[in-house]
């Protein structure tokens, strides 16, 4: 696709946006990807890419850098290992909101950005050795390369398509399957992630420990460093990261013998367990855990047990090793049943304050020269001219310079065809700006293309390109 990004912006994906099927879409897919996982290996590759692009739109690059620079992206695209959800939500992004075909398998009609804005690939994107696949889940098992052409592409029917695709993927993800494989990767993804609760309460940190019973049902989790307790998203009261600074640990289940989970247990119930203010208590998890303290504090929402605070608490697990102890100050226990959620970032975001990831890649800051600056100012001028209809007559003058001082630019020269033919005005400057551009045309392979295109858009304004 074109640098700089705002014409593949512009070109690409604004004109679709305006269809509300896709649209929908987009907003849904943006909510699917906040909660996304991903790992660390992810970091690397964002960051092999942004080097290849900062790389590529550098006017002082040289050959052999970007050339090193794609060799890194393919050895890290290729020694990923197992994808994570945001990496197979890339793959969904990319066929679709990036390269993505709708109709049939036969006449598909591009709508992916990547595409429309792309010189090459929208033309050789519609020949049949680029192979037309259906849209559908099996999609994610497709990685692609962005330094080469896709050799496939899939085709959706319909933009709703997109959605039920997406849904069906969704419903993988661990912010809706929770349990231990979601714990799981929200240990291996190495940044803040939130962990739910069945009770409702929200565990944010970087996940470092699990403990995992004999069904592989979580027993215990554990977080290091900063860490935060929220509900429905937003952050508890005495519970963000300056409070738990050091990390936050506790049990996942049923006490022994429960014929229900503890978040549900009522006010006599809680007394029967010997959970009452004041009272010291001593716990058993089915998992083996033991819980042995002074209740200094019951915490409820929507009508469950959410929060317990011990003083002078101890917490072993079934084989005796001590995981809290008394001289280490207030223990706060979470309540749940099990593990319903678990998804990327902390619950409550602007409480946590997380820390964005900056990248070491820094954009270049072009400085243009002299002679780039007065070709900018043509331009302008040019622009000025077409908004306001208005100092046609310098249009001659500005075709001297262009051939003059700038012979290796050719669109302004083409703004400049498209003006004086639609208000046909100074034939003689269209004859010579249209042999100009003719010329340079037969001359100049790589820029061929794109100035014939330009002529068959100054002649057909309202007709769709005719790729030979």
């Amino acid at each position: 696709t074109p640098a700089p990004d705002i014409i593949h912006e512009s070109a690409g994906h604004a004109p679709i946006i305006a269809d509300t099927d896709y649209n929908n879409y987009l907003s849904y897919f943006g909510s699917i990807g906040a909660k996304a996982m991903f790992s660390a290996k992810d970091f690397e590759l964002y960051e092999a890419i942004r080097k290849l692009s900062i790389l590529k739109e550098a006017v002082d690059a040289n050959d052999s850098e970007i050339a090193k620079a794609e060799k890194e992206l393919r050895y890290i695209n290729e020694n990923m290992g197992e994808p994570s959800e945001m990496a197979l939500l890339g793959r969904l992004h990319w066929w679709t909101v990036e390269y993505g075909l709708i109709g049939t398998l036969e006449n598909p009609k591009i709508y992916g950005a990547g595409l429309l804005s792309s010189i090459g690939e929208s033309a050789s994107c519609m020949q049949r050795d680029v192979e037309k696949i259906w849209y559908n889940m099996d999609t994610i098992n497709y990685a692609y390369d962005i330094t080469k052409p896709q050799p496939q592409l899939f085709v959706t029917e319909t933009f709703q398509n997109l959605i039920d695709v997406l849904e069906t993927f969704a419903n993988t993800m661990a912010f809706r399957v929770g349990g231990a494989e979601s714990v799981m990767k929200a240990i291996d993804c190495k940044n803040v992630a939130t962990a739910v609760y069945s009770s409702g309460l929200q565990v944010s940190g970087i996940f470092t420990d699990i403990g995992l019973n004999a069904d592989d049902e979580v027993t215990f989790i554990k977080t290091t460093g900063i860490s935060a307790l929220a509900f429905a998203g937003k952050q508890l009261e005495n519970h963000g990261k300056d409070y738990h600074k050091d990390g936050f640990s506790s049990p996942v289940g049923r006490l022994k013998s429960s014929l229900k989970p503890l978040e549900n247990y009522s006010d006599e119930e809680m007394e029967l367990a010997g959970l009452y203010l004041g009272n010291k208590t001593n716990l058993t998890f089915e998992s083996g855990i033991t819980v042995a303290g002074k209740v200094n504090n019951i915490l409820k929402r929507a009508e469950k047990i959410i929060l317990i605070t011990f003083e002078e608490c101890t917490v072993t697990e079934g084989n005796g090793n001590v995981l809290f102890k008394p001289e280490w100050g207030i223990y706060d226990m979470a309540v749940g049943d099990k593990i319903v959620s678990v998804f990327n970032g902390a619950a409550d975001k602007d409480a946590f304050e997380e820390i964005t990831l900056v990248s070491l890649e820094k954009t270049q800051q072009i400085v243009y020269d002299d002679k780039t600056l007065k070709l900018h100012q043509l331009y302008k001028t040019v622009r000025e001219i077409r908004e306001s209809g208005d100092h046609l007559a310098k249009l001659p003058d500005i075709f001297d310079q262009l051939r003059t001082n700038h012979r290796q630019d050719w669109l302004c020269a083409l703004e400049i065809l498209e003006l004086v033919y639609h208000k046909k005005i100074y034939h003689q400057l269209e004859r010579d700006v249209l042999i100009y551009l003719e010329l340079k045309a037969a001359r100049e392979a790589d820029h061929r293309k794109l100035i014939n295109d330009g002529l068959h858009v100054i002649k057909n304004p309202v007709s769709q390109l005719v790729v030979e």
